[in-house]
């Protein structure tokens, strides 16, 4: 899962004072608000069960890259400077080594052993909500994205992109959407996903949630947010010429406060469809004549 990036604002900072700032350790990747930030050089900080288990195992992968590309560095630099031509002019004839042939077969199966195991438990880990407590429909469309809220009275209503001149002072560019997807932090929810026109991806890189959203097709997947904040993610599939317009932006409030809002969005979107289409409607072929 690849985090969202914001154009850099400053590109005068020096890479010395970054350098520096990494070699004492005061380097921080902390997103404000959890967005992305200049110079950011890892993942957005982990909001949800799921981001936590991948965060936990990109790591896991990135010291085992670590170690394997030292490894290999240093077998070549052996190789360099041990059996160039100047300081090996009689080469040997060896052909083979059990030894070695046994072990470059063996080492690299339990590497990938250890990466199966935890990647395969985290795939079903994130892959269907157990027990959830409540239920939301996102639906793709060329270029935004509509939700509906089917446990809370089936609210609907569709986010779009503020154009740059409609940005309030702190906004973000090509992040802030018109209207916002709000769920309530520690609840299981459960996020269905599809497309209306053609294929988009419902992806939030804090939720650890990147979910392509198929017409004809419902994909499921769930998030528990941990903390409340705002929260941006985009469409992440080659859906058009507004791709990179289709933002994603998310507010995780207390569940008072959510309950608060259902009350008050039931007014504000009242004059939307008075039959909404459902994700499961809109998801289903039309009939053969």
């Amino acid at each position: 899962m690849m985090p969202v990036r914001k154009r850099v604002r400053n590109a005068s900072v020096p890479i010395a004072s970054m350098l520096g700032a990494i070699a004492a350790g005061t380097w921080s990747t902390n997103a404000v608000a959890n967005q992305p930030v200049p110079w950011q050089t890892g993942l957005q900080d982990a909001a949800s069960p799921v981001m936590e288990n991948i965060t936990g195992f990109w790591d896991l992968l990135f010291w085992l890259c670590v170690v394997i590309a030292s490894f290999v560095l240093i077998l070549l630099v052996i190789c360099m400077v041990r059996f160039n031509a100047k300081a090996n002019p009689v080469p040997s004839k060896t052909t083979h080594n059990t030894f070695i042939e046994v072990a470059w077969t063996v080492v690299p199966i339990l590497l990938l052993v250890v990466i199966a195991i935890p990647s395969f438990r985290y795939l079903y880990y994130s892959d269907k909500a157990v027990d959830a407590e409540m239920t939301i429909k996102a639906l793709g469309y060329q270029w935004y994205w509509g939700y509906e809220y089917p446990d809370h009275g089936n609210l609907t209503f569709e986010a779009t992109m503020k154009e740059t001149k409609d940005l309030a002072e702190g906004e973000l560019r090509l992040l802030t959407t018109d209207e916002l997807l709000v769920v309530p932090v520690d609840t299981k929810i459960r996020l269905l996903v599809t497309g209306m026109d053609v294929i988009h991806a419902w992806a939030m890189p804090a939720f650890g949630v990147k979910l392509d959203a198929v017409p004809g097709r419902i994909n499921e997947t769930w998030f528990q947010v941990n903390k409340p904040g705002t929260y941006y993610g985009q469409c992440s599939e080659l859906c058009g010429s507004r791709h990179g317009f289709m933002p994603i932006m998310v507010k995780a409030v207390s569940k008072d406060d959510f309950a608060a809002w259902v009350e008050q969005a039931k007014k504000k979107y009242a004059s939307a469809k008075a039959n909404p289409v459902s994700v499961a409607q809109a998801a289903l072929p039309a009939p053969a004549n």
